[in-house]
């Protein structure tokens, strides 16, 4: 065993109906301006404006910044920041995905000590108590509520630049299932991918260790046995409810170990294509898992998660009787799963179907070599492995057909 040291997590709330919760939340916070951060799909949904009155009624002032984009950018971050002094905010709640919540964090970084999200990347360089946070996801995928850090786009290199300190971790994080059941299919199946990929990348990184990995053991057994119900029955509460708690648990693999190279990967298709993250991670993903599980070790952890997910005769691709002893094949049986789930939610299944260059190629994966999550893959990737691992996924060797999972 490698030492560690663990990091602890927010107070987790789960179960329906625990959005009508967070009022009490707020008096026990002693708050009395509250800045509610989302984006326009939230308000438009109709959960902004039921969390304000929940909030209203434990006669808080609240205010909402609806300004978030999806992958937010240091402009997002400032106005957001600068409706919270506007308000003189105490207690900052954000409702939705990944993208409104490190938005959220993001602001109270500059709201901490002023300065511009550049002053902050790294871990611990806050300069002030921050506001005290609560994290309301709406998405099963980022883990975001359960993390320390932001992560913010540089709006011209287009890195992620990731920003932690232990204030930015939320005080609370209320996952209710009912919150879910109004996302389409579409960001039901790009975000629970996210999710998974965080399952796998975090129990094989270099900084994994026995306290990510249980949580990520136990993420990818909620998220893979529950996926499927959920694109099939979407009112489906139960499916709903345990990919939440998935994705909440793989936050947190991440808080106590890190990402890999399937990150890297994706972040520049998301930056330069604006293909959705989720889309992405999903396209990278299977490669990404054939790249590390050349390595023993990481082989017999896929073999593991393979177990873990019951993947049986019925599957695409059956299980082999010992996968233990046949690392090779659970690395490909984990990697022809991902694809599966990903026809079947009716995702890209390659990047010539997402209208990228060929001829950039090159260039894409000198810009995945520079984001800080591939420093931390298993097995060591240069700019030229990285554009191999985009070839592959240029034109994918997957022949497995969407009825393959009907």
């Amino acid at each position: 065993m490698i030492g560690f040291e663990a990091k602890t997590a927010p107070r987790l709330c789960f179960g329906n109906g625990t959005i009508d919760r967070i009022g009490r939340f707020a008096r026990e916070l002693n708050a009395r301006k509250v800045l509610l951060v989302t984006d326009p799909g939230i308000v438009a949904s109709g959960h902004a404006a039921k969390l304000r009155d929940i909030i209203s009624k434990a006669e808080c002032a609240v205010s909402i910044f609806d300004g978030v984009i999806e992958n937010p950018t240091t402009r997002q971050v400032e106005r957001c920041a600068a409706q919270a002094r506007t308000v003189q905010a105490d207690l900052l709640v954000g409702l939705g995905g990944g993208s409104s919540l490190d938005t959220a964090k993001g602001a109270n970084f500059l709201l901490s000590g002023g300065g511009v999200i550049e002053d902050y990347v790294g871990y611990g360089k806050a300069r002030g108590r921050m506001l005290p946070f609560i994290a309301v996801p709406t998405t099963a995928g980022t883990g975001s509520e359960c993390q320390s850090y932001a992560l913010i786009n540089h709006p011209q290199t287009h890195l992620k630049m990731a920003c932690g300190d232990p204030g930015a971790m939320a005080r609370i994080a209320v996952l209710d299932p009912n919150l879910t059941l109004t996302q389409p299919a579409p960001v039901t199946a790009a975000t629970a991918l996210d999710a998974i990929s965080h399952a796998l990348e975090s129990a094989v990184c270099r900084a994994s260790n026995e306290i990510s990995l249980l949580y990520a053991k136990e993420s990818f057994r909620l998220l893979m046995t529950n996926f499927k119900q959920v694109l099939d029955e979407p009112n489906c509460i139960e499916a709903r409810g345990a990919l939440l708690l998935g994705a909440a648990f793989a936050g947190l693999a991440i808080e106590n170990s890190m990402l890999g190279c399937a990150h890297s990967l994706a972040n520049p298709l998301t930056a330069r294509y604006e293909i959705v993250h989720g889309q992405a991670i999903g396209l990278m993903l299977p490669h990404v898992l054939r790249f590390n599980g050349t390595l023993p070790d990481v082989a017999r952890t896929y073999a593991e998660f393979v177990n873990l997910a019951s993947m049986d005769s019925s599957s695409p691709c059956p299980l082999p009787a010992d996968p233990l002893a046949a690392g090779w094949q659970a690395t490909e049986i984990l990697a022809a799963q991902i694809e599966a789930l990903r026809m079947r939610a009716d995702l890209a299944t390659s990047l010539e179907s997402c209208g990228i260059a060929r001829n950039e190629l090159a260039s894409l994966a000198a810009e995945a070599a520079d984001q800080w999550t591939a420093r931390f893959n298993p097995r060591a990737a240069s700019a030229a492995d990285l554009e191999k691992i985009y070839e592959e996924a240029y034109f994918p060797r997957s022949t497995l057909s969407k009825a393959s999972w009907s």
